[in-house]
Formats: structure tokens, C-alpha cells, sequence
């Protein structure tokens, strides 16, 4: 916790707005995206679906394939526990509803589905999206396999995010949502598993790259990458693009 906070005060001393953006690409997406506040409708159905799981009370067995939770270890957790503690923001939500929106995706992969809100957000963003979800935990994944099932083009997959990415059939991806696994190692390979299957318009998103000293570490490595030319830190996201028309640039953004 200490490490955020330290890390958070130093975003913030170096970071700006749309006023300090000195590419066409990014200041499109920091106005018309980031900072659109527009109320779409769709906001109250990513309200609801948040609080209904805050409300729930229901009893999981959990199996952390990945970092896990910094507050609670123990392997039973409750939904509602899980939706404050580990379940996307409402304001992430929110983004990740505008981000959709805004690009349109026709292929979304998430790696970390969790209890479905950023899934259910990036969905209704964009319904033409088709959209794959994996979850390393079995019951986690039920449990939000159900809760989504009434929303079409959302396929939940289950199993370790490695098995996946050996069996996948090499779909090219429009939008990837990194949010599973808050190791360097593992966030590195499966980087590195997914550059082939990129666009040049295709967007990387990286969950917590402040997590630890470790993901920061993963994180300026990818920024380093030959194939990455944007990179958009949010604090809370890394955002990378792969667009070969731009010359690389790195940008420290308030969201």
C-alpha cells in the first residue's frame, strides 16, 4: 500500500490533461473518450449490475491462479468481498464502457474475468463486439458465466490463462484487457504470447501496473518494446498501442 501511494503522489506531480498532449491520436481519445461525460443510459445497468454483487451474498470456494488478493487470503470469499475488493471500479467500469464505445472492437479478450463487470461494461459499450473471457478460478467463473448470460457475444472460457493462449486459435484482437495475473513473469509472457495475434490498431490494457514494484517493472518493459509506439499511464491502467504511423511517445494522463 505504501509503494501506491508513493507512486500515485509521483503520477500526479508529472501527470496532465488534454492540454499537455502533442499528438492528434491521443488528444482525440483523452477528449472524446476520457474526459466525455456524456450520461449514457448504459451507466445505470453498469450501476445496477455493480450493487446487485456488493448486495450478494453467496459463499464462493476461490482458487487464485495468479497474485490473489493483497487483503484477504483465505479460499472462501464472499461475491459481495469480491466485488469491492477485486471486481472493477464503477469509474473503471465507466472507462472501460467508453473505450469500447469509442473503438468499436469486433474482438475484446479478457484475461481475468472476475465477476464480469469490466466485461459487462465492455460489452455494452459495444454489443457487436464478440467478446472472450477467461477465468482461472471454476467457481468464479460459473458464478459469472450465469450472471452473463443473458448478454449475447460473450464467451466464458475457464483455466489458467497460459492453457488458453497454447490452445487459442490465433484470433487477431482488437482490444486485450489484462487483468488476472499481477506478476512481471506471467504479464510478460503473456505479452509477448499475444504480440502476434496484435493489429496496428489493435489496444493492450494493463490492470495495476502500481500493484507492486514487479508489475511497475513489467510495465516499463513493455513500454520499451520495438512494436509498441503509444503507451497512456492512467495510474490504475497502462494503455499500449501498436500504430507504426506515430513515433514512440510515452504519456502520463488524469483520468
Amino acid at each position: 500500500m505504501l509503494y501506491q501511494i508513493k507512486k500515485y503522489i509521483q503520477f500526479l506531480l508529472k501527470s496532465s490533461n488534454q492540454h499537455g498532449v502533442h499528438s492528434p491520436f491521443v488528444y482525440q481519445l483523452v477528449t472524446h473518450c476520457f474526459y466525455n461525460r456524456q450520461p449514457y443510459t448504459d451507466y445505470n445497468s453498469l450501476k445496477t449490475y455493480r450493487a446487485a454483487l456488493i448486495k450478494n451474498q453467496t459463499a464462493l470456494q476461490v482458487t487464485d491462479l495468479g497474485m490473489g488478493s493483497k487483503k484477504n487470503k483465505t479460499t472462501q470469499r464472499q461475491v459481495s468481498e469480491l466485488a469491492k475488493t477485486a471486481g472493477s471500479t464503477l469509474k473503471r467500469a465507466k472507462l472501460a464502457y467508453r473505450i469500447s464505445h469509442y473503438f468499436k472492437p469486433q474482438q475484446i479478450l479478457e484475461l481475468g474475468s472476475s465477476l464480469g463487470i469490466a466485461t459487462q461494461a465492455f460489452h455494452l459499450g459495444h454489443p457487436a463486439a464478440k467478446i472472450t473471457t477467461v477465468e482461472g478460478c471454476p467457481n468464479i467463473a460459473a458464478f459469472t458465466k450465469n450472471n452473463l448470460s443473458n448478454y449475447t457475444n460473450i464467451s466464458c472460457k475457464t483455466g489458467a490463462f497460459k492453457t488458453f493462449l497454447n490452445a487459442e486459435n490465433k484470433t487477431t484482437w482488437d482490444i486485450v484487457f489484462f487483468d488476472g495475473h499481477h506478476n512481471k513473469d506471467a504479464t510478460l509472457a503473456y505479452f509477448q504470447a499475444l504480440l502476434p495475434q496484435t493489429h496496428n490498431d489493435t489496444l493492450f490494457i494493463f490492470d495495476d501496473i502500481y500493484w507492486s514494484p514487479n508489475m511497475t517493472d513489467a510495465w516499463e518493459t513493455i513500454k520499451k518494446h520495438p512494436k509498441v509506439t503509444v503507451t497512456i499511464d492512467i495510474f490504475f491502467w497502462g494503455l499500449v498501442f501498436f500504430r507504426q504511423e506515430q513515433v514512440k511517445q510515452h504519456f502520463t494522463i488524469r483520468v
